[in-house]
């Protein structure tokens, strides 16, 4: 039969951190502990943890835009290169400034990335040939209706 541990998770407001208690052993973590760390990841591989974040979240809307003229290009039976480019451009922008900017960065966050962009990528595909899908669906429908 598997123990079961039951972790009391509470933020102390004027003590500026979280602390955790566990089969009676108290762990306290801060708020500047932890940001301290996150920071230390950027400098130790020059890299600045902000920047990656604002282009990881920056281009969001940029790829599903992205993504949107493609369907549009494909609707229209246009070219569907230069959005697809696009798209993988903004899917992938956030990992290429770790790529340039990293220094010293280990083996292992190659294959993350790699990874994640694989999946990513697979995702993207699926989620592309679903609504390509959807307006072949749309126009087999109009064209029976005639």
């Amino acid at each position: 039969r598997p123990k079961v541990h039951v972790i009391e998770v509470r933020f102390d407001v004027d003590r500026g951190g979280i602390n955790r208690r566990r089969s009676g052993i108290d762990i306290s973590m801060s708020f500047e502990a932890v940001y301290a760390w996150f920071l230390s990841l950027g400098e130790q591989y020059g890299v600045n943890p902000f920047i990656f974040g604002a282009i990881y979240i920056g281009a969001v809307p940029f790829f599903s835009l992205s993504i949107g003229w493609l369907i549009r290009n494909y609707r229209r039976g246009k070219s569907v290169v230069l959005p697809a480019m696009s798209a993988m451009f903004f899917f992938v922008s956030a990992y290429l400034y770790l790529m340039f900017a990293g220094k010293n960065v280990p083996w292992w966050v190659y294959a993350v990335v790699v990874l994640l962009l694989v999946v990513g990528a697979y995702s993207t595909i699926n989620k592309v040939r679903r609504q390509i899908r959807a307006v072949e669906d749309e126009r087999a429908d109009e064209d029976s209706q005639e």
